[in-house]
């Protein structure tokens, strides 16, 4: 049996930047460990799947080790095969997932995504995420998934080097580090040991914590960002209540097959 497979590189203009995400159509669901093996074999932090499902599709992620609930790269990454291979002739795509109803909207060369707000709050934890980090915070908060480590300056965020193995002793999903940014509102960098991946390139699920956020922090709704890894990448973020809308381009790097 043999199945389409694309690799887009999500929040970026050019290949070999942003982040890589796999994106396997499916004209129905195939087992859950069989997507897990697929995602294992791609080793991308995020591989997606969908189904076409009413008003849309249905969408569900993948990392090498765990299925996950919300992926932002990843969903970008789908919304473009969707609209620029698959030839969808609607001006958004409707996904339902695990966190609910998302949408995603090309405009301008650039795609939207809607998603939920997280807005963070104070935590216990920082003495945990300090020795994990190898940098005190000035504070840490907390969505119930991620911790929201802040930092006072971009350089702060270029130069933390985690201890990967005290990080994945830590509850919850991850670690995101933030503080403002050089020539953006705020930077940041994410970190999931426990899900197989060490330092994701460029994360839009963790902007749902970010945004609302920064957006108190400068009493500004529209926030440029961007993520400080080895690829790099920029977004561009809007709180809209309790919804958050996180832009950004894709390039298609690879299309292939796959045999199961």
């Amino acid at each position: 049996m043999k199945r389409p497979i694309y690799q887009v590189d999500a929040f970026a203009s050019r290949v070999f930047s942003g982040n890589p995400a796999a994106v396997c159509p499916l004209e129905a669901w195939l087992d859950d460990a069989v997507l897990q093996s697929i995602a294992l074999e791609n080793n991308l932090s995020e591989t997606a799947f969908f189904v076409p499902g009413e008003g849309g599709f249905h969408l569900r992620w993948f990392t090498p080790v765990d299925e996950v609930d919300l992926c932002g790269h990843a969903t970008l990454a789908s919304a473009f095969v969707i609209f620029n291979v698959l030839k969808y002739d609607q001006p958004s795509v409707a996904f339902s997932s695990r966190s609910g109803k998302l949408t995603v909207t090309q405009h301008d060369g650039l795609l939207t995504m809607n998603f939920p707000s997280k807005p963070p709050q104070p935590c216990d934890g920082s003495e945990a995420i300090a020795e994990g980090l190898g940098k005190r915070p000035e504070a840490v908060l907390s969505d119930g998934d991620d911790f929201l480590a802040v930092f006072l300056f971009e350089r702060d965020i270029l130069d933390i080097q985690p201890d990967m193995g005290k990080l994945k002793k830590l509850a919850g999903r991850g670690v995101i580090i933030t503080a403002p940014g050089n020539n953006a509102d705020f930077v940041s960098r994410f970190f999931a040991p426990k899900l197989g991946v060490d330092e994701d390139p460029v994360t839009g699920s963790t902007h749902c914590l970010l945004t609302p956020y920064w957006a108190g922090k400068l009493d500004r709704s529209r926030l440029k960002a961007q993520q400080l890894s080895k690829r790099g990448g920029e977004l561009i973020c809007e709180l809209q209540g309790d919804r958050v809308s996180i832009s950004g381009g894709a390039v298609l790097y690879l299309e292939g097959q796959i045999t199961i």
